[in-house]
């Protein structure tokens, strides 16, 4: 009896289509998703302007025109002027910098912390893992805007020089405001990578390297590590956005940058007057740009957790 021929059945080795790694695959799906590409064209955009800003407008903090205060939107003007005549447009395209510089500058420090403070407690448990979870535990147990406030407050300081109180920020500019965001922002990515350690270093390639006399610190940044950085990148997306919008809400409160730095959160609170008579230029070209930004980080922030997260990934 012939047996039957299977050779059919057989694909060429040509024809076999390559596996690809996580970080190709979510490249792929993102290129796919018109809605994550719009999303990351208004970011590019944003961090593009944000980045010239001070060589197309070097003098705009000192560009003085009291012939032309409190004009509204013109073919001069696009988005009008403010109390000392400087234009409010390129307010805001400077104002982008300062948001986007306290957003990047507080994930640069709170994600790698994150991550790697996570990963040593899910992984090395016992009292390393109950220090760092008490930590966190203490920091997250104080509301959030109440910390910042706080922290905040401890980069100021009162001089007396001949009898008279001065108030010094030692957090001058930017500095004041991303790194008491630093100081918070680190603890969901904390929990987050903490939690996914503690699955990863019970599966097989772990007790394998385990069981082949590696070190421990050796799995953990090379088998451990590498297979958490999708949820730093994710956190990274989502944070800036608190970021974001804590530094507005500081500067709205007098606690943010420094006098003479352009911000979104100083144009709201110079503009709060300005709507009684009329004046709405300002207020809307804060809240407008504020807020496309933030809704594309959201919705790009969301994309990036659907195509990196396994349980959301389809075959």
């Amino acid at each position: 009896m012939a047996l039957p021929d299977d050779s059919a059945s057989q694909a060429p080795a040509q024809a076999i289509r390559p596996g690809r790694s996580l970080w190709a695959d979510a490249v792929r799906r993102l290129r796919r998703d018109p809605a994550a590409m719009a999303c990351l064209a208004v970011i590019v955009v944003y961090a593009v302007l944000a980045s010239v800003s001070p060589w197309i407008y070097p003098d705009w903090a000192t560009s003085y025109d009291y012939d032309h205060v409190y004009e509204p939107p013109s073919r001069a003007h696009a988005l009008g002027t403010d109390e000392f005549g400087r234009s409010v447009f390129q307010k805001t395209i400077l104002g982008a910098r300062t948001s986007l510089a306290v957003g990047l500058m507080a994930n640069v420090i709170a994600i790698p912390l994150g991550v790697l403070l996570g990963a040593i407690a899910g992984f090395y448990g016992r009292f390393v893992d109950d220090l760092i979870v008490w930590l966190y535990t203490t920091l997250a147990s104080i509301p959030g805007i109440i910390l910042l406030i706080a922290i905040r407050f401890a980069f100021l300081s009162v001089v007396l020089f001949e009898g008279t109180a001065y108030e010094v920020d030692l957090g001058h500019g930017t500095s004041g405001i991303y790194l008491p965001l630093a100081v918070t922002a680190w603890i969901g990515t904390c929990r987050l990578v903490r939690a996914e350690v503690m699955k990863i270093r019970e599966l097989d390639y772990v007790l394998a390297a385990r069981a082949t006399g590696t070190r421990g610190i050796a799995i953990l940044f090379r088998h451990v590590l590498p297979n958490v950085l999708h949820i730093g990148i994710i956190q990274f997306s989502l944070n800036v956005i608190y970021a974001i919008k804590a530094e507005v809400i500081l500067t709205y409160l007098g606690l943010g940058v420094g006098t003479g730095i352009p911000s979104w959160g100083r144009m709201i609170d110079a503009a709060r007057t300005d709507l009684v008579v009329g004046r709405w230029w300002e207020m809307v070209s804060a809240v407008g740009a504020f807020f496309f930004l933030v809704l594309a980080l959201n919705i790009f922030g969301d994309r990036l957790r659907d195509v990196f997260d396994p349980r959301l990934r389809t075959a």
